[in-house]
């Protein structure tokens, strides 16, 4: 049997009120007086007289039901499961300090290589792009590595939290966490995706740099994802040769962008995406990564199911109603039948 819960009991408080409420509305307002109630007491009372207080019994139950709706009556269902056409997606992205570069948007230097990638990715996910439709059936998490790898939101189909892991994810700026720990990353993903039981599994691996810290090698953890059946789709991010980095100047202490090389493993990129059934992408601007994920986009899908805890069904409308109900009633029966002299 479901229970009934409320919101926020602290109201329930206020029917502690309805009584008085009921005795201020009940008292006698005026008398008249008579010499003898002999006669009076031989009359049978009317109907009438019976209900005199009905329409105060009713403007009182109208008060309840108010009271009741104020504190929101909700019955919890916490084994509700939710079943939806989608597959299982874990979205790894490099947040080294190298993706401070300046060269994914044409003609603009003002925007950095993460935010390029978290607008495609919220447009990914949520279908705000008209090239993408969204994935709002598809279970996915995020990974986020630079020195090392950190599992920032589990496989979910709440895509609302995870817009906001992603929008506040930022490029590391101390030293000793900097670095890009792709095997890592990459095998934190084959690790959270193995307990998942969706019959179709995608690592999303993004990257503009070569593996230098981390316990796991990348091939090791290619060869893992590629035992567990999990596709890898690599992108290798930036523009080749040189790219624009934002640079202090030591004199003005003014910030400059000065050209630096960079250098993406492609190679090991490629043999992971191969071992795995994936594809290798490079997507030297913000055009061509949205075009990538709108391939991505066109991944199979498979029948998976999630518990979903803390959902309720409300009933405050219900008690609202009937409050209304009750105290339109009320006043209609105060006015009319049981009308009473000032």
């Amino acid at each position: 049997m479901t229970l009934l819960e409320f919101r926020s009991p602290v109201f329930l408080g206020l029917i502690l009120l309805i009584p008085l409420c009921l005795y201020m509305h009940t008292r006698i307002r005026s008398v008249i007086q008579y010499s003898s109630l002999a006669i009076v007491d031989q009359v049978s009372p009317s109907w009438k007289i019976r209900l005199v207080h009905l329409p105060s019994i009713l403007m009182a139950a109208a008060l309840f039901s108010l009271v009741i709706a104020l504190a929101g009556p909700r019955s919890p269902d916490k084994e509700t499961l939710v079943r939806e056409q989608g597959i299982a997606i874990m979205m790894v992205l490099d947040h080294s300090g190298s993706m401070q570069a300046r060269d994914l948007v044409r003609d603009d230097t003002s925007v950095d290589r993460l935010a390029v990638i978290k607008e495609v990715l919220r447009e990914f996910v949520s279908g705000d792009n008209h090239h993408l439709a969204g994935r709002a059936h598809d279970l996915i998490g995020l990974i986020a590595f630079a020195g090392y790898a950190d599992s920032l939101c589990p496989l979910t189909l709440d895509h609302g939290n995870l817009q906001v892991m992603v929008n506040d994810l930022q490029i590391v700026t101390s030293r000793s966490e900097d670095g890009t720990a792709l095997g890592d990353g990459l095998g934190l993903a084959v690790e959270r995706l193995r307990d998942s039981d969706a019959e179709s599994k995608v690592v999303i691996l993004m990257t503009d740099g070569v593996n230098n810290a981390g316990a796991i090698s990348p091939d090791q953890s290619g060869i893992l994802a590629a035992q567990m059946g999990i596709k890898v789709y690599c992108i290798g991010v930036g523009s080749k040769g040189v790219a624009p980095f934002p640079s202090i100047d030591p004199f003005t202490r003014r910030q400059t962008l000065q050209p630096l090389r960079v250098n993406i493993d492609e190679t090991i990129l490629k043999q992971i995406a191969e071992k795995t059934g994936g594809r290798y992408f490079r997507a030297t601007n913000k055009d061509v990564l949205s075009e990538i994920y709108r391939e991505i986009d066109q991944l199979e899908r498979t029948e998976h199911s999630e518990t979903r805890y803390l959902q309720y069904t409300e009933h405050y409308a219900t008690f609202v109603l009937a409050g209304l109900c009750f105290m339109g009633t009320g006043l209609l029966s105060a006015r009319s039948m049981f009308q009473t002299l000032p």
